[in-house]
């Protein structure tokens, strides 16, 4: 135990992963209309600071950009529109793919220096995946995943899971 003690104590003295100046704060998660894509049914999640909701024309923009992109997207998922500082948002696609996997498109849109949301860059072998924010509308759906593959998997279920949708704090 003093290895591993000794070992905790040399990370956070030289990169635990948080910046020395970050602050945490709460979000919000709220719940949006689904959309509909060819091959694609998706629920949308809009996540922001109480006090900096997400402003329509960018979820606007990021729906109209779901709907003409070429996606590779197929079947039952779920997007998180994320609102990160004063005009910066990640837009996360999530299908469920192979059975139980989420997979994963991310756009980003930089402000008023972009005019739409462009592809994120993952060349990097050691790759961002979700913040603790984006974790908990996906921590919703994963056991509403879990439901459905519980469930007889019809029409009926297929519903219920689109239904099953989580708004509130993160």
């Amino acid at each position: 135990m003093t290895s591993v003690k000794t070992h905790l104590a040399q990370i956070l003295e030289t990169d635990s992963g948080v910046d020395a100046g970050y602050r945490h704060y709460p979000k919000r998660v709220t719940s949006g209309e689904p959309l509909e894509l060819p091959g694609a049914v998706l629920k949308w999640y809009g996540l922001h600071r109480d006090d900096l909701p997400i402003p329509e024309e960018v979820t606007q923009l990021a729906r109209s950009v779901l709907t003409s992109a070429s996606l590779e997207a197929s079947g039952l998922g779920f997007v998180v529109l994320h609102r990160c500082g004063a005009d910066f948002y990640f837009l996360i696609v999530c299908t469920w793919r192979s059975s139980n996997e989420i997979w994963q498109t991310v756009f980003y849109k930089d402000g008023d220096a972009m005019q739409s949301f462009k592809l994120w860059p993952r060349e990097e072998p050691h790759k961002p995946m979700l913040c603790v924010w984006e974790l908990v509308p996906v921590w919703h759906e994963q056991k509403a995943w879990e439901r459905f593959l519980l469930s007889s998997r019809d029409e009926l279920a297929a519903e219920a899971w689109l239904a099953d949708r989580f708004a509130g704090p993160a």
